[in-house]
């Protein structure tokens, strides 16, 4: 399993992408800016997309994306899985046929070119080879974490959380998890501002890695353009003996 990041940043400016994660040709985990980046080719490969929650920076390149691939032939529409609050806030925030033509119903109802899967916690989809499962996670809207297992192996992905007590079960559960990427947007000077946002600090995530019984590799991901080496060393500072590295775009995992 190839795992692409096409973004991981909480924002934009300066070569930053929002959150995007391509997972070998055909699936996106989250739709940020940084699906702009991709080929055209690659675009017109994917098929499924499973979105953390409706929050502009992980929803932001879906529209286009949907557009890119639109064609009257298509035999296959995408697929895109969240929770139910969130494919409502996609459906009626953004594919309303105002702010973008509702692709649910273009070029008809009945052969559209996306259409939606409601995705709960503890559900397991799978497509090809990969069992992709939903996990509870805690933010100011209504999210979702995700594993991926495949026969080499299990890659997690938290999505936007604060402290919580529903992913780290389902991590220790998974005994055979390599890579962790996981998010955590503010230092720790702007600890209040975190935890009203629904995002670790590297205090509060370090505290949760405490739970964790396994030793993947540790990716972060989401961090505040211009704050990431501030985040990235007070990470590492309260956990030093974990293996713990910085997310960037172009990263490839492979699992």
């Amino acid at each position: 399993m190839r795992i692409r990041v096409l973004g991981c940043s909480g924002g934009i400016g300066a070569g930053s992408r929002t959150s995007a994660l391509l997972i070998d040709n055909d699936v996106l985990i989250d739709a940020g800016t940084g699906t702009g980046d991709l080929a055209l080719e690659d675009i017109d490969s994917i098929r499924h997309v499973f979105l953390t929650h409706a929050h502009l920076d992980h929803i932001a390149g879906l529209p286009m994306l949907i557009d890119r691939i639109f064609d009257e032939n298509l035999a296959e529409p995408v697929t895109v899985y969240a929770r139910e609050e969130t494919l409502r806030a996609v459906q009626e925030h953004l594919f309303n046929g105002v702010i973008w033509p509702d692709f649910a119903k273009l070029p008809t109802a009945t052969k559209p070119m996306m259409r939606y899967q409601v995705c709960s916690p503890g559900d397991t989809f799978t497509i090809g080879n990969r069992d992709f499962y939903a996990v509870d996670v805690m933010h100011s809207v209504p999210s979702l974490g995700y594993t991926v297992q495949n026969s080499g192996g299990a890659f997690a992905v938290s999505g936007d959380t604060k402290t919580n007590e529903t992913l780290w079960p389902v991590l220790n559960a998974c005994e055979d998890l390599k890579v962790l990427v996981i998010e955590v947007s503010f230092p720790d000077e702007m600890g209040e501002l975190a935890a009203k946002a629904g995002h670790y600090t590297p205090r509060t995530l370090t505290a949760d890695l405490k739970r964790l019984r396994h030793e993947p590799e540790i990716w972060l991901t989401g961090m505040k353009p211009g704050e990431e080496e501030r985040i990235y060393e007070q990470v590492v500072k309260a956990a030093p003996d974990k293996n713990i590295q910085m997310l960037s775009r172009g990263t490839v995992l492979t699992v």
